[in-house]
């Protein structure tokens, strides 16, 4: 008697520990997913903004070549479709580096 009493008072403790349930488990139930445009803008402050963006001109300004090869032979359909079979750089030699030497 007094084990099947153990038992339920551990089986009652158990229930209780795996059923609480905590603030961070109520977060999927929120209403809406999405922010208004006000909360979003205040994210991230100006300077940082500014930061961000001056950090992108700079990446965009120094691609390496690869990269750079990469971009125009994915805007060419020909020419991201051959790369899809023999890469991206044999891709390139053969749409591009053609036109140069005419």
């Amino acid at each position: 008697m007094k084990t099947l009493l153990f038992i339920t008072l551990l089986a009652a403790l158990a229930v209780i520990a795996l059923c609480y349930e905590s603030h961070e488990s109520m977060e999927s139930y929120e209403m809406t997913p999405f922010i208004n445009r006000r909360k979003a803008n205040n994210f991230m402050s100006p300077q940082q903004r500014w930061r961000a963006k001056h950090q992108e001109r700079v990446r965009e300004r120094t691609k390496p070549t690869h990269e750079i090869h990469r971009e125009a032979c994915d805007d060419y359909t020909l020419c991201s479709r051959y790369a899809f079979i023999h890469g991206y750089s044999a891709a390139y030699n053969r749409y591009f580096r053609q036109q140069r030497n005419i």
